[in-house]
């Protein structure tokens, strides 16, 4: 297919709660985009490791459909996955992508990392002695010290992390010591958009199918070799990872092959976790006051009526 210049290019995101069929809608998406061309930059923090691909739902290469992908693959599993990083690595493949005169579908669940690409949104600095000196404090002292700290200074920052999060904690400290009016990695109020003219497209299904879906995709994952995977990525060093280590179903597999748990231990806590994700998913899309929501399942019929209405 000739892929001819888009007099305007957009940036189009496709968001959802995980098991709503994204990749498979962006790609629908970018084949009805085919006429101005279009360009798929990955928005799942943990689809940016390199291995990680059962237990992300990665789209393989043969599954992209001759469409150009960016920023999958791009970390090593003991690397560590930051946002603020990633919003600059983003928006250059989105700029890239519009020079070349096309459209850029900007699709993942991993709502900080699109609010950081979609929206005005700017992190605090970092100060790497600043930083060096508190990771020392909770090597010494554990995450609880360092989080009660925390919430006895901002005690609101302190509700949106996991008191057992000893890196989130370590960055919140370090923004408000350096005299920050708390920890601004987080949806503005009122967001303004980055990229005028962007298209919000959100995914949504029924809680119950929603469930089931991913429930039964959870199994698949341990039936289509997750545990073969994460045995893989230990020996490249996933337990080193401070990202990549906890990352949902990847944290599980290593306490199956470390013997903590069984399979099936493994298999369910899980899946328990995966149903509490997509509901955090849904409360932070749901925010998204420009989005265009469309339920599950889809057909390409859907995205052939949204390519059309940007065209508008």
């Amino acid at each position: 297919m000739t892929q001819a210049a888009s007099p305007c290019p957009r940036l189009i995101a496709v968001v959802g709660a995980t098991g709503t069929g994204k990749s498979e809608f962006s790609l629908d998406l970018a084949e009805a985009l085919g006429g101005e061309g279009a360009e798929i930059v990955n928005a799942d923090a943990m689809q940016l490791y390199r291995g990680m691909d059962i237990g992300t739902a990665k789209v393989t290469l043969d599954e992209r459909r001759g469409i150009a992908h960016h920023l999958f693959d791009v970390l090593d599993v003991t690397e560590e996955a930051a946002v603020a990083r990633y919003q600059e690595a983003a928006r250059e493949a989105v700029r890239d992508i519009f020079a070349r005169g096309r459209h850029a579908i900007l699709v993942g669940g991993s709502g900080l990392y699109v609010s950081s690409v979609v929206y005005d949104f700017r992190f605090p600095p970092r100060d790497h002695a600043l930083r060096a000196r508190l990771e020392a404090e909770l090597e010494d002292e554990g995450a609880s010290a360092l989080f009660a700290r925390l919430r006895e200074r901002d005690s609101e920052t302190a509700e949106r992390i996991d008191p057992r999060n000893g890196r989130r904690i370590v960055r919140a400290l370090e923004v408000l010591e350096q005299g920050e009016n708390g920890h601004r990695a987080s949806l503005p109020e009122r967001p303004v958009l980055w990229r005028e003219g962007t298209a919000i497209v959100g995914l949504r299904a029924e809680r119950a199918a929603l469930v089931e879906r991913l429930d039964r995709r959870v199994e698949r994952m341990w039936q289509d070799g997750m545990l073969l995977e994460t045995a893989r990525l230990r020996e490249a060093g996933l337990e080193r990872g401070a990202t990549a280590s906890r990352a949902i179903g990847y944290a599980q597999a290593l306490a199956q092959l470390n013997g903590e748990i069984a399979e099936q231990e493994a298999i369910e806590r899980t899946q328990a976790l995966t149903r509490r994700y997509a509901r955090r998913q849904v409360s932070w899309f749901n925010r998204y006051a420009e989005t265009r929501w469309l339920d599950t399942p889809l057909a390409p019929t859907t995205a052939a009526d949204i390519a059309a209405s940007l065209r508008d």
